[in-house]
């Protein structure tokens, strides 16, 4: 739970320097400061990606994963997701309202939160949300200087939601191996650096609908215990 509660953390002292300093930070340092974050983003991702033992499963798992989640189209339901709800908030007159829910679209319908949530339950390795952490902490600087303090509420829809993916990737620790995990941690390192460079250009990378592939090396090695 580290990871989130840093992330958590990070949101509010975020959104307290936003309102302390409103207005001070100049805007033309926004897409500097963001794009050096992607490349931090898609160190970290290649670290874990590194990691790989067994290159070809890898890259059939991205291969599968891909196929499955297009299929599925994930990505496009969570952004249909956000657009709901922002479409809901957007009837009111509530900067608060806004503010809490857009900052929240943003934090938690995103691959970074699933995958970091699920790498420390299930490696107890937290540098993923730790590279989230810093990014929503100086989006929340930005934010709040801009919609308010209903910014800051967001911090509890992370904490839940973040920390729920954590708790029940826990459990299933106990049931999976090394080899496993080692090659699911390899994966969410391509995915990592996916987000990153999302981030870094404009030409957008589906992640969201290659979150399958994750768990891909479970069900294959899996599969060959049985048949083994």
């Amino acid at each position: 739970m580290l990871g989130t509660l840093v992330n958590t953390a990070a949101i509010i002292v975020g959104s307290i320097v936003g309102l302390v300093f409103k207005n001070l930070i100049p805007e033309k340092y926004n897409d500097t400061i963001m794009k050096s974050m992607s490349l931090a983003v898609i160190l970290i991702g290649l670290q874990m990606a590194l990691g790989a033992q067994n290159i070809l499963l890898v890259i059939c798992s991205m291969v599968a994963g891909a196929l499955i989640g297009e299929k599925i189209d994930i990505e496009k339901k969570l952004d249909n997701i956000g657009a709901r709800l922002q479409d809901r908030f957007s009837k009111t007159d509530s900067n608060i309202g806004q503010g809490f829910v857009t900052a929240s679209l943003m934090y938690c319908i995103g691959s970074m939160a699933i995958i970091g949530a699920i790498e420390g339950g299930l490696l107890g390795k937290h540098d993923v949300l730790f590279a989230k952490s810093l990014i929503d902490g100086i989006v929340s600087v930005a934010l709040t200087a801009t919609m308010g303090i209903g910014v800051i509420f967001a911090s509890v829809p992370v904490f839940l939601y973040q920390g729920s993916i954590v708790l029940i990737s826990s459990f299933a620790k106990d049931i999976l191996t090394d080899v496993i995990i080692t090659e699911m941690s390899a994966i969410g390192g391509l995915l990592i650096m996916g987000i990153g460079l999302n981030i870094l250009i404009r030409d957008r990378i589906k992640v969201g609908n290659m979150l399958p592939a994750l768990f891909v090396p479970l069900v294959f090695l899996g599969i060959m215990k049985i048949i083994g």
